[in-house]
């Protein structure tokens, strides 16, 4: 399972890497074609707005995983005996449950987007309007890893340390 878990984190970090990379070059041709360097283009506006839609999307399973999502953990650790550990299952097993159940809402959502273009781009927005159920994917694939680690007892449910951490 662990080696699982290292392969979906290597594709969201990817992922998020490459969403930051199309905002860094859509904000560079930008520049360039305000300062007089280049012909100005209109879509760049438009490419910055979705890549950081999917930067979002990938990333948000990672601020899982390592904590950095809104948390409680002053007052959960605080609890006596084996109550943290429940509460962030308890947490982890809330945040599959409404991922899941939101899927279905979400795919009607993606589906509508078939009919409609961007205005400069021309791209279906059903593909931009994916980034939506790429954030419920991301959320509810790290919840069910760490609801199972929790479970198997290979995880504590403690977010992941980075090494400047440690």
């Amino acid at each position: 399972m662990q080696k699982v878990v290292t392969v979906l984190t290597a594709i969201a970090r990817i992922a998020t890497g490459l969403s930051f990379a199309v905002i860094i070059a859509a904000v560079i041709i930008q520049l360039l074609g305000r300062s007089g360097v280049i012909d100005s283009v209109v879509w760049t506006e438009e490419l910055t707005r979705f890549a950081l839609l999917y930067l979002a999307a990938f990333g948000v399973g990672l601020a899982y995983r390592s904590g950095d999502l809104v948390n409680v953990d002053i007052v959960c650790e605080a609890l006596p005996g084996r109550l943290p550990w429940i509460l962030r299952l308890v947490s982890a097993v809330i945040t599959l449950g409404f991922g899941l159940m939101l899927i279905k809402a979400t795919w009607l959502y993606v589906s509508i987007g078939a009919r409609q273009t961007a205005p400069s781009l021309g791209v279906r927005m059903d593909f931009i309007h994916a980034s939506a159920l790429v954030t419920l994917l991301a959320i509810s694939l790290f919840a069910g890893l760490r609801v199972a680690g929790m479970l198997s007892r290979r995880d504590t449910g403690l977010p992941e340390k980075t090494e400047e951490e440690l």
